[in-house]
């Protein structure tokens, strides 16, 4: 691959430093959004009770930001075939900043709900952005590398999210919870002027059209079914009409979506035709699981920790360290070894880690000691890092360069359907087992047969990620003069 113009080349086996410069500049941005929903995760009880709201509504604090945030992740990549990477960068930046500022000034739970609203149509267009614009700029190379930087606001958030919402809590009102976003979107917005590239579209070439009825399907489907799977945990399970309506409905949007997109290839909101692409079906697959898993976990353990072991919510922030420790400290290794050995075995190993180590909670009785569960999340965090990275970059392996955007959007959604489903599957089996529980112990019961379920879900995980690329090929030298494509060439094919 021809390096590009006005860059330096540099050895196939380091990362342009540009790469590290764009990475950088966009992580920091992104750590609000990543911070933000999981700082106030922990804050939804608070919440309510200083605003005077039921927990029905207080939920839709974060049901809210997540609807937003499905509706505007579809219209990312033609936003920035328009715009420009950097000018759409910039300007999600300065909504999520207003939302976050006009949260702050919230007088009632609905103004609240409305300005998280706010924030989340900026969220959903940086997540999917951030992922295409670090892809793009390294061109295909030293994915693992690259990825294990990518995800780390991911692996930020969930060590360093619930213990600072229990700090702020603790020590302050509530509206810090959102004032905590500014410095990072400040700084994040000077970086983004500063350090990425102008892209913007030449005057001169053809306006790309807004698929504005893949829209009107896409993005109302997707909501709709996160809506439905997040009305579970307070109703009356799958059964009830709250779910099964949305949900149906959601489904019913989207595979009209889809019958609109495939003869319509790159011009539709998303190319879903890229599910021919095995690379990105298979980790796209993967990702759902991967969705399941953590997200459905993160469910049970602060739930088991308050309920079962009566933390409070800083103290449950605190116990949940280790497996965002074990997540950071797999990041270097398992991105080395994502380049050098190709993402199917190591994605592979880090499911059945996952697996392994979640199995000790399937165990949990009200007397179990904290010290070998905390033992087992910081083994379960080193597995989910040994798993996001190389399922990351395994969607991209051979995509053009135009192609990234609609990736991004589809492994995105994939997870966040994954964690809404596992999340929502977790809830029905933990109020079945739990109906009806009076001590501690037959409370513990119940969420052994819960961990049991996540379990199960990780262990489907394994054998699929024998459909994974395995070790990447160098590319094939070109004929003198011929420019190559953005592409990563990989052995597709399983092990024998």
């Amino acid at each position: 691959m021809s390096a590009p113009q006005g860059t330096t080349a540099v050895p196939d086996d380091r990362v342009d430093p540009a790469v590290w410069r764009l990475a950088f500049t966009v992580i920091v941005g992104a750590l609000a959004v990543v911070f933000d929903t999981t700082i106030v995760s922990v804050a939804i009880n608070d919440l309510g009770r200083d605003l005077g709201a039921s927990l029905g509504t207080i939920q839709w604090i974060s049901t809210g930001y997540l609807l937003a945030m499905f509706v505007t992740i579809p219209i990312a990549g033609w936003a920035q075939s328009v715009l420009g990477g950097k000018r759409l960068w910039t300007a999600a930046l300065g909504i999520f900043l207003l939302g976050s500022v006009l949260c702050a000034l919230a007088w009632d739970a609905p103004s609240l709900i409305a300005f998280r609203v706010v924030q989340g149509v900026g969220g959903g267009v940086m997540m999917p952005l951030m992922i295409t614009l670090i892809m793009q700029a390294a061109g295909g190379r030293n994915i693992g590398k690259v990825m294990a930087t990518v995800t780390l606001p991911a692996a930020l958030g969930p060590i360093l999210g619930p213990v600072l919402g229990g700090i702020i809590l603790n020590l302050g009102d509530w509206r810090w919870l959102f004032l905590v976003n500014i410095p990072f979107c400040a700084v994040g917005a000077w970086l983004a002027l500063r350090n990425l590239p102008d892209d913007r579209p030449a005057p001169a070439g053809s306006r790309v059209r807004l698929d504005a009825v893949g829209l009107l399907l896409l993005s109302p489907g997707v909501a709709a079914v996160i809506y439905g799977l997040s009305q579970v945990e307070g109703g009356d399970g799958v059964a009830s009409l709250r779910v099964v309506l949305p949900v149906l409905a959601g489904l019913a949007l989207i595979g009209g979506f889809v019958a609109w997109a495939v003869p319509r290839s790159s011009r539709a909101l998303v190319d879903v035709r890229l599910f021919r692409h095995r690379p990105l079906a298979s980790s796209s697959a993967l990702s759902f699981l991967a969705g399941a898993t953590l997200y459905g976990a993160m469910l049970l353990l602060p739930l088991y920790l308050q309920q079962v072991r009566g933390e409070d919510a800083l103290g449950a922030g605190l116990l949940l360290i280790p497996q965002g420790v074990g997540t950071l400290m797999s990041r270097t290794l398992v991105g080395r070894f994502t380049d050098r050995y190709g993402p199917r075995w190591i994605a592979f190993t880090g499911f059945a880690v996952v697996a392994a180590a979640t199995v000790p909670f399937a165990f949990v009785t009200a007397g179990t000691s904290i010290v070998p569960l905390m033992a087992a999340l910081l083994v379960r965090g080193f597995g989910m890092g040994a798993v996001n990275i190389p399922l990351a970059s395994a969607g991209y392996t051979g995509l053009d360069r135009a192609d990234v955007p609609h990736a991004s959007i589809i492994s995105r959604v994939a997870m966040q359907i994954g964690g809404s489903v596992g999340t929502a599957v977790l809830a029905v089996i933990l109020q079945h087992t739990a109906s009806g529980a009076r001590t501690p112990d037959a409370l513990a019961d119940a969420f052994a047969a819960a961990f049991w379920w996540s379990v199960g879900f990780t262990a489907v995980a394994v054998p699929l990620t024998l459909l994974l690329p395995g070790r990447a090929r160098p590319a094939p030298a070109e004929p003198a003069g011929r420019e190559t494509g953005d592409t990563v060439r990989a052995d597709t094919t399983p092990a024998a």
